[in-house]
């Protein structure tokens, strides 16, 4: 339940950003392959960076209440 309220609210962080979080999806490492009527995005720097974000604030949540 956790998980999703986080992924609503990062939804919506997104859309009221104004435009400001271009780069998330276009870092070094994400690949993105266009052809005429074929798009693939594969953001695995971006996936990477969140994973490690999202572990190290875990990480320090867990260490303030324990």
């Amino acid at each position: 339940m956790g998980a999703g309220i986080l992924l609503v609210v990062a939804g919506i962080v997104m859309i009221f950003s104004g435009g400001r979080l271009r780069w998330i999806g276009k870092l070094p490492g994400d690949i993105r392959i266009r052809k005429p009527g074929f798009r693939v995005d594969i953001p695995l720097t971006t996936m990477i960076l969140a994973s490690v974000l999202l572990s190290l604030i875990l990480w320090i949540i867990r260490k303030i209440f324990s």
